[in-house]
């Protein structure tokens, strides 16, 4: 059981990521490339990790547990690579014997050797370069998405039922989260504050990490999958067109529910929900259940959609 415990000066300090972070994305894709994950599986076989980049399978295992220190949230890939490269001796050395196995490389990097850290550089930017750079725009298609919804979610139900939603299982006991995980952990914002923070590439339980500043991290899974805003538009259009299917993406650019649908559309609400499998199967929508309401967004993808049209 994971277990996030809040005051009240905490959930007034919670607070969206406001980008992907490519070293933290980069992390989670390595991470997921080792892993027999069948939503990844297609991607999986379709990525190529050049030689350099490799190396990365030493220090990131499948469970995404590495050194802390490899992907700290940063809003561009040079200033996360001048972070990571700028790691403290003591904390890297602690970090590495914590997470990996002794091997020549990793035994380099604990010792602070200068070619070791010069590989681990390259093989960072090789390894963006293969599996992060090709897919930007669906990875920020993927986060935009999520923030989307959460935001509706937020501005309805409150912050309690938003982080509530984020992994399936979760629940509030008093003022503390607890989320359904194999492995026993206790955190605290202690007011310092939590950014939240969807991962494209990541379907596995939240990871909890620390900002520079003392504040909280907490990494979840996107609604949408990098593979699924993979299928996008090119897929789906056929089944796309359609007068109902168009004036659904048009509604949902601010949000509704399905019976909210149905009755401006003068549908029953069967039909809504067909409709809405094959929006969401294109990567046009992002559904999600809060109580008994079924709620609906475009995602970027699908606001594009309209706007081209």
């Amino acid at each position: 059981m994971l277990r996030l415990r809040f005051t009240a000066e905490d959930l007034m300090n919670v607070r969206f990521a406001d980008r992907p972070a490519p070293l933290l994305e980069l992390g989670m894709a390595v991470a997921t490339y080792q892993r027999h994950d069948a939503v990844f599986a297609g991607w999986t076989r379709r990525t190529r990790l050049p030689g350099e980049a490799r190396a990365l399978l030493e220090l990131i295992p499948p469970d995404a547990r590495g050194p802390l220190f490899l992907d700290p949230y940063s809003e561009g890939l040079e200033e996360g690579l001048e972070t990571v490269l700028s790691t403290p001796p003591g904390y890297a050395r602690s970090e590495l014997m914590r997470t990996t196995r002794p091997t020549p490389w990793t035994t380099g990097l604990a010792r602070r050797d200068r070619e070791a850290w010069r590989l681990l550089e390259g093989a960072l930017r090789r390894a963006y370069d293969a599996v992060i750079a090709p897919d930007r725009e669906r990875v920020r298609a993927s986060f935009d998405a999520d923030l989307a919804w959460r935001r509706t979610h937020l501005a309805e139900r409150g912050v309690a039922a938003t982080l509530a939603s984020l992994y399936p299982g979760s629940r509030w006991n008093g003022t503390t989260l607890e989320v359904e995980v194999p492995a026993d952990s206790v955190h605290a914002p202690a007011g310092r504050g939590l950014t939240l923070m969807p991962s494209a590439f990541w379907t596995g339980r939240p990871m909890i990490g620390r900002h520079s500043d003392g504040s909280m991290l907490l990494l979840y899974p996107a609604l949408t999958p990098l593979p699924l805003v993979d299928t996008g538009a090119r897929d789906a259009l056929a089944p796309l067109l359609g007068r109902t299917r168009a004036a659904i993406l048009s509604l949902v650019t601010e949000g509704r529910t399905t019976s909210e649908l149905a009755t401006e559309l003068g549908v029953s609400a069967a039909s809504v929900s067909a409709h809405t499998k094959t929006l969401r199967g294109a990567g046009l929508i992002v559904t999600l259940r809060t109580g008994k309401a079924v709620n609906h967004v475009a995602t970027p993808l699908g606001m594009r959609l309209l706007r081209e049209h």
